[in-house]
């Protein structure tokens, strides 16, 4: 798989993201926010960080750079779009994923690792999962508080859009198993033709044992396969 990752000004996990896609047999390559061409690529990687240094809101500056629009012209012709953390917030601020990434509730930045349950395991990122199945994954955000109004949140439902949930090492999603407070306990979604997935936590921390673990490797597995 080629894949590429978006750099922008106050980015900061793309050399993390870059020995993800390494451990799982893909190629990356680094691209600046002010890079359009997107040919040749498989997979176009945001990575989480603090683009142009959270102004405004997160992700708002970064929503508008060159690349946007050759992101988004690579998920409509198929290609596939993966944003974590920051990434997550800049796709939505694109529109290319509804909703919005709001203060976590506590108003404080969080740091720990928490556990998500598996809502969808036949996708291009998440069938080397199980469907049910917790994995761990570590949290480092101050605006992961997934919102969007109720008629969203029921079409994100209805259409099996919702890839991950907050919950405990059991599988309980539980208002407990949530510390940023997001809507429904959604940890990361889906667009409608399930090429572009944003997800809150950082799956590319655990990918080696040496970092503690590997729980986030079998997503890296999968888009490499696909």
């Amino acid at each position: 798989m080629k894949a590429g990752i978006v750099i922008f000004p106050g980015i900061n996990r793309e050399r993390d993201m870059a020995i993800a896609l390494e451990r799982s047999g893909a190629t990356p390559r680094m691209i600046w926010h002010k890079e359009t061409d997107l040919s040749g690529l498989d997979l176009v990687v945001v990575p989480g960080g603090f683009s142009f240094g959270d102004y405004l809101r997160c992700g708002a500056m970064a929503a508008h750079s060159p690349v946007m629009p050759a992101i988004r012209a690579h998920a409509d012709r198929g290609g596939y779009v993966l944003g974590v953390c920051n990434g997550f917030q800049i796709l939505a601020e694109a529109g290319l994923l509804p909703g919005a990434l709001l203060r976590n509730a506590t108003l404080r930045f969080i740091a720990r690792d928490c556990h998500l349950r598996v809502e969808r395991a036949d996708t291009a990122f998440t069938n080397h999962y199980q469907l049910g199945q917790t994995f761990r994954a570590v949290m480092a955000h101050g605006d992961g508080n997934y919102f969007a109004d109720d008629d969203t949140l029921d079409r994100l439902e209805g259409e099996g859009r919702v890839a991950f949930r907050y919950a405990t090492p059991a599988g309980e999603v539980i208002p407990e198993a949530n510390p940023n407070g997001s809507a429904r306990n959604i940890a990361g979604i889906l667009s409608p033709n399930l090429r572009v997935l944003g997800v809150m936590p950082h799956p590319e921390d655990l990918v080696d044992p040496l970092m503690g673990g590997t729980d986030g490797k079998p997503l890296f597995d999968a888009l490499a396969a696909a």
